[in-house]
């Protein structure tokens, strides 16, 4: 074979290789990317998990939401974890309390995160919270359970064809190492 081209196969080689890092290195920081783009917009139904301001807003009485609430574990989580109702309806524009029963069904202590999402993703944007169990890792001794209040509000603002929103938390152990 010829030495130039020898040279000729070399330079694909390297050429091929630097797309393939410069491919894996885009693959990598997509993700990333993606839960910025979603916590910034509500996309996909990633709640912002910030505490909203409660503020005086006249609530509209003429038009009714319904909020629905789901609770989880993380297959690493052994707790028991429900909301206290399983919907409610709701005037927007208007503050509301409930709360989620979590119990840590183990003999040692544990740390706990809950992750929320709201569907449909756009509602996303007009569901606030002004207190909230997710905004802190929750602490709990062996056996222990407790009540976690939530405020909330649905905002005037949600787009008028969605009737149903709905409020899912996923509880994660805090210091569950990845494999």
């Amino acid at each position: 074979m010829s030495e130039g081209r020898q040279q000729g196969k070399k330079k694909t080689l390297r050429q091929t290789l630097f797309i393939v890092a410069l491919m894996s290195g885009f693959v990598f920081a997509l993700v990333p990317l993606y839960g910025l783009l979603c916590d910034i917009t509500g996309l996909n139904g990633k709640a912002r998990n910030e505490k909203a301001e409660a503020v005086n807003i006249e609530p509209d009485l003429s038009r009714t939401v319904v909020v629905e609430f789901v609770a989880s574990v993380n297959e690493s989580m052994p707790w028991d974890f429900k909301p206290e109702v399983t919907r409610m309806e709701v005037h927007p524009g208007q503050m509301y309390k409930t709360s989620y029963y979590a119990r840590n069904r183990t003999e040692a202590e544990m740390t706990g995160q809950a992750v929320p999402s709201v569907t449909p993703g756009l509602a996303a944007l007009h569901f606030k919270k002004t207190e909230c169990f997710c905004f802190t890792e929750q602490l709990f001794g062996a056996g222990e359970g407790r009540d976690m209040p939530l405020l909330f509000m649905v905002d005037r603002d949600l787009p008028e064809d969605i009737g149903t929103v709905t409020l899912a938390y996923t509880f994660f152990n805090k210091h569950k190492q990845l494999n």
